[in-house]
């Protein structure tokens, strides 16, 4: 549907379809979890910045509430929901809790119904009220390493339309636990003009951002500095010159056992599963007679990082090459290089085993996309509750007890009071 200029949709008459803000819909509910031993937060911060969605559907067709749409996806995604038929199901299931602080005029909606809302809603209102909402739970931290990293959502595709598997790109805060945002782009070779799109939409500030090779850009580390943030980005022959002269700089320093070259060292070790892990991290800001650093804003540290694996008796040596703007500290570098994985390991992984991201066959329209932000969305929620127990435990949990989903809706507001 297409409108004239300076024209809107008409307003639906009050009397027939009272649209009030679910903030204020659902405080009845937060009354009831609230025994006096929890402090609870006037308002339910996420639900109140999700009920601002502009609603695409035509009011004829409105027989649901889109806020209330929304936040019976979330609560369903978290409850262990990964489909549309799913999500209707929790609902029919809890309707009697949830009629308690939503209106639901219409009862549930169908999984039909939340299919087609969910194809229709802007995946870019969508992530940005996401955002919005991530700005507000997260704590500032300087120094706080922020991973980008993509992931393709393997069923995704839809050979009927010629509409190939979307690729998410995301980033990963680790000291906060949180997925700050993420942007579709339709192949994996597409992550270098997604990941500059998605920095700028981010409060990096102070961050020390990591991506892997195909991030490796001159553009994208000059963006990253001009967020105020520092880059370890990790190199490889697509910048062939460049790749070769850094590491012919550390393999000569290496024949001469790393004397005189100002090098510093560093080493980790790790052992789980049977398996073994020695890593040896060398830093340098000694690179003025290298010709190709130029061009890189602010770089000011080259890195070599060795990984020795040993897994049941076989051992494999694997390096790593890296460029920087951090100054000159092994220590502060090596966190940075093993913690970018974080983002593989807890949110990739996660979403892969707990939510069944790669079984997803949503496809229709801005669904696939969407439903990734509702993972995300169920994610946070979930990693920042202290419970002792793993994602998929605590989706088990949440789907069992309507106590604990509100202990878990509740504790985005608990982390900001």
């Amino acid at each position: 549907m297409v409108l004239p200029p300076n024209r809107s949709l008409p307003v639906v008459p009050e009397q027939q379809f009272i649209v009030k803000p679910l903030v204020k819909a659902i405080e009845k509910a937060y009354e009831k979890f609230n025994t006096g031993s929890v402090i609870l937060k006037p308002k339910p911060v996420i639900l109140e910045i999700f009920s601002q969605m502009t609603d695409p559907r035509l009011d004829r067709k409105k027989r649901h509430i889109l806020s209330e749409i929304i936040v019976l996806a979330i609560c369903a995604v978290v409850g262990g929901a990964d489909d549309w038929v799913g999500i209707e199901s929790f609902g029919k299931d809890r309707y009697d809790w949830f009629k308690e602080f939503l209106s639901l005029p219409n009862g549930i909606p169908s999984h039909d119904t939340f299919g087609r809302v969910f194809s229709l809603i802007s995946p870019d209102e969508f992530e940005s009220c996401f955002m919005q909402w991530i700005c507000l739970l997260r704590l500032s931290m300087p120094g706080e390493i922020v991973a980008i990293d993509g992931k393709t959502l393997r069923r995704s595709h839809d050979q009927k339309h010629g509409k190939s598997a979307i690729h998410m790109v995301s980033a990963w805060a680790l000291e906060n636990n949180l997925v700050l945002g993420q942007l579709k782009t339709d192949s994996k070779s597409n992550e270098i003009t997604a990941i500059p799109k998605l920095i700028q939409l981010l409060d990096l500030s102070g961050c020390i951002v990591t991506i892997d090779a195909m991030g490796c850009q001159k553009e994208i580390a000059s963006l990253i500095i001009s967020k105020q943030a520092h880059y370890v980005l990790a190199l490889k022959a697509n910048h062939e010159n460049l790749f070769h002269e850094v590491e012919k700089f550390f393999l000569e320093a290496e024949a001469n056992h790393f004397e005189g070259a100002a090098i510093s060292y560093c080493q980790t070790e790790t052992k789980n599963h049977g398996r073994s892990e020695i890593r040896r991290y060398w830093v340098t800001d000694k690179i003025s007679d290298l010709n190709h650093t130029t061009p890189w804003k602010d770089l000011k540290l080259i890195g070599m990082v060795e990984s020795q694996r040993t897994v049941r008796g076989k051992t494999s040596v694997e390096r790593r090459f890296f460029i920087s703007s951090l100054e000159k500290n092994v220590d502060l570098f090596a966190k940075a290089v093993r913690q970018h994985w974080g983002i593989e390991n807890s949110v990739h992984w996660i979403l892969d085993i707990s939510f069944r991201e790669d079984e997803s066959r949503i496809r229709t329209g801005h669904a696939p996309e969407n439903m990734a932000v509702l993972r995300h969305i169920a994610l946070n929620l979930l990693r920042n509750d202290e419970t002792p127990l793993g994602i998929k435990n605590k989706r088990l949990k949440a789907g069992r007890s309507t106590d604990y989903l509100a202990h878990v809706l509740r504790g985005e507001m608990e982390k900001m009071d």
